[in-house]
């Protein structure tokens, strides 16, 4: 199903979709840019603060985890190599140090990247809850 509030004051003409999804990164609203749309560190305001667009009505569920898993991955997995093959760390300090790097930076992106897909949902005009 497609965003509710489909209306000329919502067109997407006057941007781009890496624009959208910037703003959304930013934690913005991916249509003005300017207005809150994060109520916490993941809850979303039922709409913009600034331009009432309606961002509340998408669902990101399972796309920001998925790449935020995706890039602290790629970051923390190089990492614990170089770090093994060249000081070579007793395992004790391994499993204190890795796990809290992995959950930090998870923690760190994880509102982001959820900005990021909300621009990006936002730009495409679905709301995540789409059946085929």
């Amino acid at each position: 199903m497609m965003i509710t509030a489909e209306t000329t004051n919502y067109s997407r003409d006057a941007y781009s979709m890496l624009t959208s999804i910037g703003r959304g990164f930013r934690r913005s609203c991916p249509h003005c840019g300017k207005g809150q749309v994060f109520e916490g560190y993941l809850k979303l305001f039922d709409c913009c603060s600034n331009c009432a667009a309606p961002t509340g009505e998408i669902r990101s569920d399972d796309l920001p985890p998925y790449l935020t898993i995706f890039l602290v991955g790629h970051i923390v997995v190089p990492l614990l190599l170089l770090v093994e093959a060249y000081y070579h760390p007793a395992i004790w300090i391994q499993m204190a140090i890795w796990p809290t790097v992995t959950l930090g930076l998870t923690l760190l992106f994880l509102p982001f990247i959820k900005g990021a897909a909300l621009g990006l949902m936002w730009y495409l005009k679905i709301r995540g809850d789409e059946q085929h």
